[in-house]
């Protein structure tokens, strides 16, 4: 026999107890961060249409949620904070208000758990303005530099509530670098900055537009998100936003953008999130509806190509689900 024949990979498949001791990637309970849309009323719960088994709540019933997703191993959650149409402006003026939705359920899971439960708040004005977009428009386009100071009041509050990050969504430039200065200024240098650094203009945000109702009234996103063709800028995203003092990032969607995530993950040393975004998540829902699929085994798939691909962290909407039924 030569010495190829003697070389035979699949002696390392042979079983289940066997193949999980050679495996490279693993994914594991402390990687997983729970995404949750956050109502401004104790009592309110109601479920969203495009993405089954994901509720808007309240802060009293977030923090029921919350305890029993501990139980599962969650430990880390991304907060949506929503306001009603009524108090929405084109400046998003209610995302800094200390008695809303987000502020209180950050209060609420900070009492509660304390550090035992590592609270992140996305920060945005999309889900203020009565436009849409993510900051006051100037020629139907947000205005980047007027953007800034807003965004950096929006986080104050959130760490005055208590968070423990913040993580910026908007895709204004130097964004990072004012929300870094906001939170020093105010006593908050201990609180980090998990920066969406890249995000893409994507069609996979439709049911989670559903849920936030933040779709632009007007126009779209790609005057300001990232183009889906390139790969370059990507790179050139992320190390700007480490330089202005992000102390995590991520890439949005995950699925369609794992050779991003390997870029990134390949120019920096931070730590890297993908978000397995809400229209990754709902596909996956609709499809095991329908007997198409094995949720549990393209859920598990999915998110180890994530890891695979270089991320630390995954924020996806399967957590609960892949922890309780023992997916992973």
């Amino acid at each position: 026999m030569n010495d190829s024949n003697r070389i035979r990979p699949r002696r390392l498949r042979r079983s289940q107890a066997l193949r999980d001791m050679v495996s490279e990637t693993r994914v594991h309970a402390d990687q997983l961060i729970m995404p949750h849309f956050v109502l401004g009323e104790d009592g309110q719960q109601e479920s969203i249409e495009s993405m089954p088994g994901i509720d808007r709540m309240g802060p009293d019933r977030l923090l029921r949620q919350v305890e029993a997703d501990r139980e599962l191993g969650i430990r880390s959650v991304l907060l949506f904070g929503l306001t009603g149409d009524s108090t929405k402006d084109s400046h998003g003026t209610a995302s800094k208000d200390p008695t809303g939705a987000g502020p209180r359920a950050i209060a609420l899971l900070k009492k509660e758990f304390g550090d035992d439960l590592l609270v992140i708040t996305d920060v945005c004005l999309c889900p203020f303005t009565d436009h849409g977009h993510c900051g006051p428009l100037e020629n139907g386009q947000p205005d980047n530099d007027a953007t800034l100071p807003l965004l950096g009041e929006m986080a104050r509050v959130h760490a005055d509530a208590g968070a423990d990050f913040v993580a910026p969504s908007d895709m204004m430039d130097h964004r990072v670098a004012a929300i870094r200065d906001a939170l020093d200024q105010s006593g908050h240098a201990g609180v980090g900055i998990l920066s969406y650094s890249v995000k893409f203009a994507s069609a996979y945000y439709g049911p989670f537009r559903d849920a936030a109702s933040s779709s632009p009234q007007e126009g779209n996103r790609a005057g300001y998100q990232m183009d889906l063709r390139n790969g370059r800028e990507a790179e050139r995203e992320a190390l700007l936003d480490e330089a202005e003092g992000a102390d995590m990032l991520m890439v949005k969607p995950a699925l369609a953008y794992l050779d991003v995530i390997r870029r990134v993950r390949e120019v920096s040393r931070l730590p890297l999130a993908a978000y397995n975004v809400s229209g990754e998540y709902s596909a996956v829902k609709a499809a095991a509806e329908r007997g198409w699929l094995e949720e549990s085994l393209v859920v598990r798939e999915n998110l180890t190509a994530m890891a695979r691909a270089g991320a630390d962290l995954l924020i996806t909407y399967h957590a609960r689900d892949a922890l309780r039924e023992g997916w992973l």
